[in-house]
């Protein structure tokens, strides 16, 4: 039986699937009372028609006895029924669970005798009966469970399934906003430009730093700055006033331990730092979610797409993109078990910054820079191969 419905219907409240449970839950004793059963059958069975034979046709009724009862126990006791179980398991095993029930307690002395001299030579290969298997999946074992479950679960919904065992694998680096793209309040900017930006921010969160990224103060949300705006006079001092103490989060943390940090902590934003306390770029809480459910904000920043199709079958790609949203967008297989962005892997390849533009294969993709600018490369066009171009 499927031991995971059984184990549904079990804690449903059905009788007839508690019943089989209880019985499979000692393998040892059920295995006991149904071989008990089924080779004194098969042994009287066998006594009777020899008997019979011999009596009908002499000694050589036995040889015909013999292969005519296996022809009948092979067919009606074993096959048949045995195929009919496997195609319609709890057709089969409600029904016979009340029978094996009270012989279990009828016969239990044969089975007690029997399980103890089979046990005891188990024991002696380091087996015990009571070591039962829980039928635990492994995370790769549960998500061919969710990939084959059909139409069960619509195709929506497994794709959340998914997602949500991908957050073991993937950290706060793979989706954070990079340093050098998150927008934010520097408290040495000039006052009209701070308020300025508050008037024209699409985001509700905002951190506020001095000078620079490496130095935080807080994370200022817009309601709460709305009724300061209004004023006439708006000051940095009552811009802090209204900022909360930052988040930090360590780089390297696993998606699934952030989600819970962010409900410990009651925050949707943090900045990612490395082991120096240097910050690398910032996360959100809908950062996360997104990996599970998709984007469902509109994110004004990706109105500017890093990747641009073009009429050869080639991608013209921003260095800064993440090789993360660039396999999922393109369904490709670039290595993400090192650099996080395409720029990144393509010096990484390299060993060293490159001073000219070159093409590079990172297996089965083709790598040409096209724009290099301080130290970095500003994007790359990337082909698979064995995409034809047009002529």
């Amino acid at each position: 039986m499927n031991r995971y419905r059984l184990r549904h219907l079990a804690q449903s409240g059905d009788r007839n699937a508690k019943r089989v449970q209880s019985l499979l839950d000692r393998p040892d004793r059920l295995i006991g009372i149904i071989l008990i059963g089924n080779n004194f059958v098969n042994i009287l069975a066998s006594s009777i028609a020899t008997v019979i034979a011999i009596r009908l046709w002499g000694d050589a009724g036995i040889a015909f006895a013999t292969g005519i009862l296996t022809l009948v126990i092979l067919v009606f006791a074993e096959v048949t029924p045995k195929t009919l179980a496997a195609l319609r398991p709890e057709v089969i095993a409600f029904p016979a669970s009340l029978i094996l029930k009270p012989l279990l307690y009828l016969l239990y002395p044969a089975v007690w005798l029997i399980n103890t001299i089979s046990n005891a030579l188990l024991s002696i290969g380091g087996v015990r009966s009571t070591d039962i298997n829980d039928d635990e999946l492994s995370q790769e074992e549960l998500r061919t469970v969710v990939n084959e479950s059909g139409s069960l679960i619509p195709r929506r919904h497994k794709g959340m399934l998914l997602s949500i065992l991908d957050l073991e694998t993937v950290t706060v680096d793979d989706i954070m906003v990079p340093k050098h793209e998150v927008v934010g309040i520097d408290l040495d900017d000039d006052i009209d430009d701070i308020i300025k930006m508050l008037r024209s921010a699409q985001h509700t969160r905002m951190p506020v730093f001095k000078s620079d990224l490496n130095n935080p103060v807080g994370l200022l949300h817009l309601r709460k700055i709305t009724r300061l705006l209004a004023e006439e006079e708006p000051n940095k001092a009552a811009i802090m006033q209204q900022a909360v103490e930052p988040y930090f989060v360590p780089e390297g943390t696993p998606l699934h331990t952030q989600l819970i940090n962010f409900q410990r902590v009651k925050r949707r934003l943090g900045y990612v730092v490395d082991e120096y306390g240097d910050v690398q770029g910032i996360v959100t809480l809908e950062d996360i979610l997104e990996e599970i459910v998709g984007e469902f904000t509109t994110d004004v920043a990706a109105s500017s797409k890093d990747i641009h199709p073009q009429e050869d079958g080639t991608y013209i790609i921003d260095g800064a993109a993440s090789i993360r949203e660039i396999n999922k967008i393109l369904k490709w297989d670039l290595p993400t078990d090192g650099p996080k962005t395409l720029s990144g892997l393509i010096t990484e390849t390299l060993e060293t910054i490159p001073e000219a533009h070159l093409c590079i294969a990172v297996n089965e993709y083709q790598i040409e820079t096209k724009q290099i600018k301080d130290n970095l490369i500003r994007n790359a066009l990337v082909q698979k191969a064995g995409t034809k171009k047009a002529k």
